[in-house]
């Protein structure tokens, strides 16, 4: 292609291929032309045409050069052999000496022994990979990156014939276990709960490409510039809507995206792909499953975003060229839950909001952006359902159950009636809690329990009037860190914190310092791995060896409380000297904003999280020094335990309802009420109704727990009776067990206790 003549030549070959798609004979006899074109135009001896059939299996179906009776013949597993690595890793390989490569694997039936060099490309469909595009040279040949990508673009038209069915049928490749009329149970993770009901809609954006080689490249970009015109305007029009158009992450996460929308590198790529030849759909696409295939294996969560938004952006810009419609325009259902793999957050915005009712998703986490999206929209959202794409069908009736992580898929009529009664007596819960919201969570005999929420986003603080809380007892200042592309400055924090401080009124809101480390990792920072990142350098240890970072984020919480109260909590404290250190920080700070005449916060406490169990043999030294303790009972479980909390061979085997974890909360609250120090729970433990009883009963009077969870625990505190439980918990600390959770479930049901 080369010696064709640069950009020239690749259109010509372009061309000449299309005419011979275009033209007559089977799809096999239109294959064999094709390599026969490729080999004479890139001067290679051989080129041969793999596709993918059933069972993860490369089949050679055309071929200039090798042995004719080869073909059909010869097969690879994926991962077999310089082809097969090819496909696994969906990447070109380019080799001047292909045999010396330890992946080579010699098949004496093709006569290949005596080709040496060897240059082969994925052919992409959709992200993935349905094919390889092989050429071979008897002589140690060192392909250019020009040679490479001209292969890619060839392998891009070749594509959409694998793609049309005609090679291999597309019943072949269909999977077919779980599709039929049983009904079906499978488990997902809640991103957002709640109870849906409606019929399957498949989130399919992919267009079909009806033409892949450009007769003319100028009208082409022309086409392409009013496509990314028309697309940016549908943008500005959705950003404008009424639910959308308020503050709060979820702007931030749309506003974002309409600025990569923009994004100059990623419109240069797909002008280029014009420029060699191709259609505008075809350039679009050809740039998506180049990135997909290079990004497909990434972990990293905001790369992961990037790509999602990308593959949104690639559909979307494909629909706006063929003047389409966005594809939740028309939806054929009055009730809809969409399944997709994934979703970028403008894509479910095209969805009616009065007709959708769910999202289910095969991949995706809590703050992936469309979930935030979802949640602000209040639209449950149940991710990482395995394998669901293969055993749903348009139409199917489903009821998704995020409360209890489920989806039903057909479900039975006894299913269907069970969730109708569960969805009018969740109806009548929230009803019920809706209107005790005001009144305060105070037990039969008098005891006041403040209960606060947990906040990690500005979306979650209209929660606590929604649930009438007391206030926020942790908010976790990482997660919006998470969610950008760089370490917001002191201004932008001191906005976000203010802005939390505003909508929270005359509440207090404990803002925890970044507690990155371990699973919660930022985008643009490295080093917090390490083969135990829950127990590694994370939270205050980054803080501490980094204090730029801690001392920037101390400053924008001063500034942001200038007038209110300032509550700070050091997370992860493992011995005083590290809550001593932080304090010093914290109080150089606030004396350099008091000289600098700066208005100051009201009033100003500082606490630590209880989560590392060292620090029960360092209490008194502690509560001398701290303004308030909140225990973390997420780690503190799991380093108490030495027990990995997210390992579900293990999720089960160790109870907080158990002699340890309570004697050591029980050794806690009666240090902290000695010393007068106010002590409070935030975790999962605190939002279970019956945990929440213990602590209650232990001497815990304060605790913070998700949104959902105040009302039932509120309607559980006021049916209780205090003294006869820290009784009842007295007996029985002092006998040896290994849980105590089915003694204290026979105690609040024998003293009418609602849990």
């Amino acid at each position: 292609m080369v010696q064709s003549g640069g950009l020239s030549g690749s259109r010509l070959l372009l061309r000449r291929l299309r005419d011979v798609m275009a033209g007559g004979g089977s799809a096999q006899d239109r294959l064999n032309k094709v390599v026969t074109i490729i080999a004479a135009d890139m001067v290679a001896e051989v080129c041969s045409a793999y596709i993918r059939r059933a069972g993860d299996l490369l089949e050679l179906f055309a071929t200039e050069g090798l042995k004719p009776e080869a073909v059909h013949k010869t097969r690879l597993r994926i991962g077999e052999g310089l082809v097969g690595d090819i496909a696994a890793h969906a990447r070109p390989l380019a080799l001047a000496d292909a045999q010396a490569h330890p992946n080579f694997a010699y098949r004496p039936e093709t006569g290949e022994e005596i080709y040496h060099s060897l240059m082969g490309v994925p052919i992409l469909h959709s992200g993935r990979v349905v094919g390889v595009l092989v050429v071979q040279n008897r002589t140690r040949r060192n392909y250019t990156e020009e040679e490479v990508e001209a292969l890619e673009t060839i392998a891009m038209v070749l594509a959409e014939l694998v793609a049309s069915g005609e090679l291999v049928s597309p019943d072949e490749m269909r999977p077919t276990e779980g599709i039929g009329l049983l009904p079906l149970r499978l488990e997902g993770v809640a991103f957002n709960k709640g109870l849906a009901m409606g019929q399957a809609v498949l989130h399919e954006p992919r267009l079909t490409l009806h033409r892949t080689v450009a007769e003319d490249p100028g009208q082409e970009l022309e086409r392409l510039r009013a496509a990314v015109a028309g697309m940016h305007s549908a943008l500005d029009d959705m950003l404008a809507a009424s639910d959308i158009a308020g503050g709060g992450e979820h702007r931030d996460i749309l506003e974002s995206y309409r600025m990569f929308a923009a994004d100059r590198g990623w419109l240069g790529r797909i002008a280029e792909a014009i420029n060699s030849g191709l259609t505008a759909e075809a350039a679009i696409q050809k740039v998506k499953n180049d990135t997909r295939a290079r990004m497909g294996h990434v972990t990293d969560p905001y790369l992961r975003e990037r790509l999602l938004d990308l593959d949104d952006l690639a559909n979307r810009l494909m629909r706006h060229l063929d003047g389409g419609t966005a594809a939740g325009a028309d939806l054929p259902f009055e009730e809809v839950v969409v399944f997709a793999r994934t979703m970028g957050p403008a894509e479910l915005l095209d969805y009616d909001r009065q007709r959708l009712r769910a999202l289910v998703l095969e991949e995706g986490s809590p703050t992936a952006h469309v979930a935030i999206v979802a949640r602000a929209l209040d639209i449950p959202v149940l991710g990482r359902v395995a394998d669901v794409l293969n055993r749903i069908e348009p139409g199917d009736s489903v009821v998704v159950d995020a409360d209890n992580e489920q989806l039903f898929i057909r479900p039975t009529e006894d299913i269907q009636q069970a969730f109708a009664e569960s969805a009018q007596m969740r109806a009548q819960q929230q009803a019920a809690f809706a209107a005790m919201r005001h009144l305060p969570a105070e037990t039969r005999d008098g005891v006041r329990i403040s209960l606060n929420i947990n906040a990690g986003l500005l979306v979650d603080v209209p929660h606590l009037d929604a649930c009438g809380a007391d206030g926020i007892g942790l908010y976790r200042t990482e997660i919006p860190f998470m969610l950008r592309s760089a370490f917001p400055d002191v201004a932008a924090q001191t906005e976000m914190y203010r802005n939390a401080l505003d909508q929270a009124g005359d509440r207090p809101v404990v803002f925890r310092t970044l507690d990155i480390g371990g699973d919660k990792v930022l985008p643009y920072w490295s080093g917090t791995g390490g083969e135990n990142p829950a127990m590694g350098w994370r939270a205050i240890r980054i803080a501490l060896d980094r204090p730029a970072m801690l001392r920037q984020q101390l400053r924008a919480m001063i500034a942001a409380a200038a007038g209110r109260r300032l509550h700070v909590m050091f997370p992860m404290i493992a011995e005083v000297s590290e809550f001593d250190a932080a304090r010093a920080i914290f109080e150089i700070e606030l004396d350099r904003a008091r000289r600098r005449g700066a208005t100051l916060p009201t009033e100003v406490k500082v606490g630590i999280m209880f989560e590392v169990p060292s620090l029960a043999w360092e209490l008194p030294a502690l509560l001398s020094r701290v303004d308030f303790v909140s225990v973390g009972s997420n780690d503190l479980r799991q380093f108490l335990f030495a027990t990995d909390r997210g390992n579900p061979l293990l999720s089960e085997r160790y109870d907080v309802l158990s002699p340890p974890m309570l004697g050591l909360l029980d050794h806690l609250v009666r240090c902290c009420a000695e010393a007068g120090v106010p002590l409070s729970l935030c975790g999962e433990m605190a939002g279970q109704p019956l945990e929440a009883m213990a602590l209650v009963g232990l001497g815990f009077r304060s605790l913070s727990m998700s949104p959902s969870a105040i009302g039932p625990v509120r309607t559980m505190t006021r049916s209780l009776e205090v003294a006869p439980l820290r009784r009842y918990l007295d007996q029985l600390l002092s006998r040896p067990g290994r849980r105590l959770r089915g003694s204290l479930r026979s105690y609040a049901r024998d003293h009418a206790v609602a849990i």
